[in-house]
């Protein structure tokens, strides 16, 4: 699995920060997404793949 996150299109809502934190934080200047981890570890591809789902502005993807 590959998460991709577009900054240009986030809001900083940190859905994903909050559901995959081992995957995801935040700019500390802009609330942006941070990706952490682009290929999650097998255990935290679940919580990855719900955090793509739940993301209100559609900036990540996961292919």
């Amino acid at each position: 699995m590959r998460i991709k996150a577009d900054t240009e299109r986030c809001i900083g809502a940190g859905m994903c920060a909050l559901t995959a934190p081992k995957v995801f934080d935040q700019s500390e200047d802009d609330g942006t997404v941070l990706l952490l981890a682009e290929e999650p570890a097998a255990e935290d591809e679940a919580a990855a793949r719900r955090a793509v789902q739940v993301c209100p502005s559609g900036a990540l993807s996961s292919a």
